[in-house]
């Protein structure tokens, strides 16, 4: 495509662009509020300067300070891109010299298309502030090097900046990210702020910095799993037909939810403040029905439950209004509950107070962020009160890894657990009480990118994705609960088509094992190689995964040995990836929990066909799912200490040390 040459330009400088504006038909953000000194905005402008020549200096300078006055961060709005569109293109579209670099081009402007990304102008692909790139300068500077590169390169990436190309060799990654990596001292989210501001770090969330986000599909099928287990676990049930759902939430990746719910056969309501949000995800057919009235949203609920039909409702309004509306309406039982407000990001758009306006909350922010802190501590206890009042009726709630729990807390709301000196919450994470198990198992949020574009290469990986589930699970010797896990994958590949789940490029999510995992790849590469599809594959993950992230409150909440809070697993899985085959991999600080409360990791790899890729997928993908399990079977998790033996019986090059178990007794009965 002649417009994608442009790619390989660099920034345009000559002639200087005309400034295209903001596009009035995508989302924004909130502006950030200002906490720079004057000898720190001078930096800011300084450090903006230095991608362009001097002779712009005077023109951009005072365009770049409007910006920071203004919006809080320096996004260089006159170097968006506007005369071609930013999607995922078919990967012969892209001006490359190396196809590996070629597919990391079409994830990174799949993360950035205005169907899938959040603030799609400020370079923000989910959560509030999850960024791809801190400014449009360093969008231009990556896709010149990207479409400069050969395959004896590797493009560093530095918080968004690219800080250039440097020699390697064919089995090194073409890309090595990171995002937010700070000096633990220096790991506040007001440091982050800062930081930011500055032009210096960014928030790479997990999947929009890593360039491996896929809409929220990404997220359906785990928050599918989630909910078919919390069914099992909580209401001993194996369908949620008849059962009603409440949660918040319907961005990037909490827009999952009213699709998940649906497909498990659940009465969904979940509530978002944004007019833009709701309006996205109802157009995608992600929610069936939209009311701003309570009483109408009510009587339509008691209909379903009559009817016992799933039904997928976005409340456009506050999630405490509706909680405490739930708490006065008796007759209608709620049986689950959870929360996916960005409270990883809670005085800056990530969470609305009750007490005011959308627009107006937006102005408060900013304008007065020490009112607008306290009205969000007042309604997260509100909040917490309607979901405490719920629980005692039969209610199941649990935090989504959103740091609803954490904030709570800071908030001196009422959910501490009486005796444990303020260390646990009385609700648990949904890792901790639900998914934790099934990570020990090894399985989680595989995914794949058809770089065809062509949806009838989606649907023949497909059918390879289910026929290869249909062999594993009945295979000899397969625990059991394993086999209840291949049960709910089978059913949910088996279905993915027909729930029409992609928005952006041509992908899907699946979760697997290491076993799995591999033998996909390896059928992947095989079916590019005999031409049953027409283009590579990129293969990758969400970070939220068995290896992939240490977050106390989220990933690693059910790790028992006190390890918890450190982050070997994800930095040895990102450094361990990058020499097994890896194409790409990314480390982050921050994660859905919030910046300085997490660190995790992810990779993508490229699949054409090759001998060669298919060794590294078999050698890397062993290595990113086994870590995990050897971190949570050495931290006393049962399911994780018996999948690691019998990987250890499947590969005698495989051995992990196994924790010796301790007899309580004895240890209760020491003279402490």
């Amino acid at each position: 495509m002649e417009d994608l040459l442009s790619l390989s330009k660099g920034i345009p400088l000559d002639p200087l662009p005309e400034h295209p504006g903001l596009d009035s038909t995508v989302p924004h953000p909130p502006g950030r509020p200002i906490n720079l000194t004057l000898n720190e905005k001078k930096l800011a402008i300084k450090n903006s300067l230095r991608y362009f020549p001097s002779s712009l200096h005077s023109i951009l300078a005072v365009e770049f300070l409007e910006e920071l006055n203004k919006y809080g961060h320096i996004y260089m709005y006159r170097f968006r891109p506007i005369h071609y569109e930013m999607k995922a293109y078919p990967i012969e579209y892209y001006p490359a010299k190396s196809k590996q670099a070629a597919s990391i081009m079409l994830m990174i402007m799949n993360n950035l298309d205005r169907e899938v990304a959040q603030f799609p102008n400020e370079l923000v692909t989910y959560g509030g502030n999850g960024s791809v790139f801190q400014n449009w300068a360093q969008f231009h500077l990556a896709m010149k090097y990207l479409s400069e590169m050969t395959d004896q390169q590797t493009l560093t990436m530095y918080s968004g900046h690219p800080m250039g190309l440097f020699p390697s060799n064919e089995s090194s990654p073409r890309v090595v990210v990171t995002n937010g990596m700070v000096i633990p001292n220096y790991s506040s989210h007001k440091d982050y702020e800062r930081m930011y501001a500055q032009g210096v770090s960014q928030y790479g969330q997990m999947t929009a910095g890593s360039y491996c986000y896929i809409g929220p599909q990404g997220i359906v099928h785990g928050t599918t799993i989630t909910l078919l287990n919390a069914g099992r676990k909580y209401l001993g049930v194996e369908t949620l037909i008849g059962k009603v759902f409440v949660s918040s939430g319907l961005g990037g990746m909490s827009g999952a939810q009213t699709k998940a719910a649906y497909i498990c056969g659940a009465i969904c309501i979940v509530a978002e403040v944004s007019p833009a949000a709701v309006k996205k995800r109802h157009a995608q057919n992600w929610v069936m029905e939209v009311y701003s009235e309570l009483d109408e949203l009510l009587a339509r609920v008691r209909l379903a439950l009559k009817e016992k039909k799933p039904l997928s409702i976005a409340y456009q309004g506050n999630i405490v209004t509706l909680w405490e509306r739930l708490v006065e309406e008796k007759d209608i039982q709620i049986d689950l509950g959870s929360d996916q407000t960005s409270l990883h990001n809670p005085y800056n758009g990530g969470y609305y107070p009750v007490q005011c306006s959308f627009e107006e909350s937006n102005r408060l922010m900013v304008q007065e962020p020490v009112k607008f802190k306290e009205m969000v501590q007042e309604t997260l206890r509100r909040h917490t009160k309607a979901i405490n009042t719920l629980s005692t009726r039969g209610m199941k709630f649990w935090d989504y890894g959103n740091s609803f729990l954490l904030e709570a807390s800071r908030a001196k709301a009422d959910i501490i657990k009486p005796n444990t000196d303020g260390k646990e919450f009385i609700y648990p994470s949904y890792v901790q009480d639900i998914m934790g198990d099934i990570f020990s198992l090894g399985f989680g949020p595989f995914r794949w990118v058809c770089t065809s574009g062509d949806p009838k290469d989606l649907e023949t990986t497909d059918r390879i994705a289910k026929e290869l589930i249909e062999r594993l699970r009945s295979q000899p010797g397969v625990p059991k609960n394993v086999q209840q896990q291949f049960n709910d994958n089978h059913l949910w590949i088996s279905q993915a088509g027909e729930h029409k789940l992609v928005v952006g490029s041509q992908a899907r999510i699946l979760y697997s094992d290491c076993i799995g995992r591999s033998e996909l790849a390896v059928a992947f590469n095989n079916a590019v190689a005999d031409g049953t599809l027409s283009a590579p594959v990129v293969i990758s993950r969400d970070h939220h995964d068995v290896s992939g992230t240490d977050a106390p409150w989220r990933e690693t909440s059910n790790i028992k040995d006190g390890s918890q809070f450190c982050a070997d697993m994800a930095i040895h899985n990102v450094i361990g990836d990058s020499f097994r085959g890896a194409t790409w991999v990314a480390i982050h600080n921050g994660g859905g929990t919030g910046f300085g409360e997490a660190i995790n990791g992810g990779f993508g790899l490229f699949l054409c066909g090759s001998k060669l890729q298919e060794d590294k997928a078999r050698m890397m993908l062993n290595w990113d799912v086994n870590n995990g399990i050897a971190r949570r079977s050495w931290s006393y998790n049962d399911n994780a200490e018996n999948t690691i033996k019998r990987a250890m019986e499947l590969d005698s090059s495989l051995k992990v040390t196994i924790p010796n178990h301790t007899s309580e007794d004895l240890i209760n009965s020491l003279n402490f």
